[in-house]
């Protein structure tokens, strides 16, 4: 079986991640289509060996299509309903429709059966969120986790390729002994860090904070699970880093915790503090794993651990669990083929 895809925000960062899995994970494409705004229709694409031309994003592009990936952004508003109006099954990487209740938000090692029941949109989750639950997963199982305090130290990649530019400008503003202009952030984030992402929102925490907290609770299926965070903009270019504090009903030793975390699909572990050996976002890059160190009891109560998780924003973070969301589509036979 081969299947009728098209990619919404194909020549974006996470749009043209997404091309790249689908790449390489073989995904059955059988027709391929390619969606963008007005400003970037024209522009050619490789997939495959075969050059696509990009068109701008109309409701006559989901015709006879059985899966759209939307990389984000306002395009998800205008087209996901539409296109699921035509049959076709979406899998959306925006914040529009994740904390809707008839919206599944799936991260594939985490609650995969979630997409059976589908209306005709599936959310993928926030970057931050996806990394953190992947983690935090295996150790819920076993101990049942209370409560979550987390700290981000997010690459500009999730910002989009903007953003990506924006940093190799300053940098190379700065050693010229230049000015550093900001317009994707509101500050320079070359040799900065920047403790705002997104809008700020109740109680002064922002809305990437907030999605972290109810994300978590939604994809774990437990409104229970306490979680605060801050998040924080960093001058990396690619993968997210996360310290991470979390308190269970039943203790987790150190060791127990890299015992169940190399069991974990998905999951790497990555910790010899003797060779100095811990994840770091420069060596997860380009890869789908979510990379786990720096695991450690928390001394100042019982039942704590500290854990350091690192994973790569535009693939496990968004175009990769994309992809393996539509790869669990075909494998529960949830998509309506319209070809």
């Amino acid at each position: 079986m081969s299947y009728n895809v098209v990619v919404i925000g194909a020549t974006g960062a996470v749009g043209g991640e997404i091309l790249k899995i689908l790449e390489e994970r073989n995904f059955p494409v059988k027709e391929l289509r390619l969606g963008a705004t007005s400003r970037s229709a024209g522009k050619e694409v490789v997939f495959r060996g075969e050059t696509y031309r990009v068109v701008e994003t109309t409701p006559e592009i989901f015709d006879g299509m059985d899966i759209a990936l939307f990389a984000g952004g306002s395009a998800s508003k205008e087209f996901a309903r539409v296109a699921a109006a035509k049959g076709v099954t979406v899998i959306d990487n925006s914040s529009a429709f994740r904390l809707e209740p008839d919206v599944p938000l799936v991260v594939p090692e985490v609650n995969p059966e979630d997409v059976k029941w589908h209306k005709g949109i599936i959310a993928n989750p926030n970057c931050s969120t996806i990394q953190m639950v992947v983690a935090l997963k295996p150790l819920h199982d076993y101990g049942k986790i209370k409560r979550v305090v987390v700290s981000t130290y997010q690459a500009v990649s999730g910002a989009g390729i903007e953003a990506i530019e924006e940093l190799k400008q300053q940098v190379k503003a700065y050693l010229n002994g230049e000015e550093a202009v900001p317009s994707v952030f509101p500050y320079p984030i070359a040799f900065n860090l920047i403790p705002h992402i997104d809008v700020f929102q109740d109680m002064y925490y922002t809305k990437e904070e907030w999605k972290m907290v109810l994300e978590t609770q939604k994809i774990m299926h437990d409104p229970e699970i306490k979680v605060t965070a801050t998040t924080v903009r960093v001058p990396v270019f690619r993968s997210h880093s996360e310290s991470i504090n979390i308190e269970t009903e039943i203790k987790i030793t150190r060791e127990k915790a890299i015992e169940l975390l190399k069991k974990a699909p998905g999951v790497k572990v990555i910790d010899n503090p003797e060779e100095k050996q811990y994840p770091m976002p420069l060596y997860a890059s380009n890869q789908d794993e979510v990379f786990v160190g720096r695991i450690r009891e928390d001394n100042t109560i019982p039942n704590g651990l500290n854990l350091w998780v690192v994973a790569d924003q535009l693939r496990k973070g968004a175009a990769t669990n994309a992809v393996q969301i539509a790869e669990l589509l075909i494998k529960y036979g949830c998509v309506k083929q319209n070809g």
